[in-house]
């Protein structure tokens, strides 16, 4: 039997593309919910993982699971000779099926309205 991936692995990757310009923010509006699309449609912009040379590849993933149903993650990203961190938020629908609910990258941050 082939061990299915984890959604931790899946949705890393699914970043990763897009936050490198491999694939379309607009892909991930399935797989998004609430502010999180617009989050990463604010950082895919600016490109914070767009090289010239090495793809960026995810190099580790760690996970923390608060509750059934939502998973804490981090990604450890290289990228050449650099190495970066992302976070997000996993959380199960309804459906059953899993969205990111957040997404987080060092270096600046989306801005966000004084009502939150």
């Amino acid at each position: 039997m082939i061990p299915q991936p984890l959604p931790t692995d899946l949705f890393a990757d699914l970043l990763v593309a897009v936050l490198s310009g491999h694939r379309p923010v607009h892909s991930m509006l399935r797989h998004t919910r609430g502010r999180a699309y617009d989050d990463l449609a604010w950082l895919a912009e600016r490109g914070p993982l767009r090289t010239r040379g090495a793809r960026p590849v995810v190099r580790d993933i760690g996970y923390y699971e608060p509750r059934p149903g939502a998973i804490e993650a981090f990604a450890r990203i290289g990228a050449g000779d650099r190495l970066r961190a992302m976070a997000f938020r996993l959380e199960l629908g309804r459906d059953r099926r899993w969205r990111c609910t957040a997404v987080e990258l060092g270096g600046p941050r989306p801005p966000r309205p004084e009502a939150d």
